[in-house]
């Protein structure tokens, strides 16, 4: 009878697996929502820099992509209480972002 399987320990297993199979995908969560808020200022950081060299800072597509990082601001700001400072590079906790910053250099 030593072959029977004894159903306890494996139920007990498949629901510890569950279980740190959960946490794991859920501890990642804000992490990846960080990293993507990150990315997006990131980006529209560079587009914003790139449409001021190449148009001038008052053009249409400089306008576009200060829309572009004024939003990933705020979604950042809504969803993290803190924002990306490309320039700067640090994580910043206070919500004191200028949409002119890049008009000035």
């Amino acid at each position: 009878m030593r072959d029977r399987i004894n159903f306890g320990n494996l139920r007990m297993l498949l629901g510890t697996a569950a279980l740190t199979a959960g946490l794991v995908f859920f501890a990642g969560a804000p992490m990846a929502k960080a990293e993507g808020c990150q990315a997006r200022l990131i980006r529209a950081d560079h587009r914003l820099h790139e449409a001021v060299e190449r148009h001038g800072p008052e053009s249409r597509q400089a306008e576009h992509w200060r829309h572009e990082l004024r939003e990933a601001r705020e979604y950042c700001w809504e969803h993290g209480h803190r924002w990306w400072d490309e320039d700067g590079r640090r994580w910043r906790t206070e919500r004191d972002w200028d949409d002119h910053d890049h008009d000035h250099r």
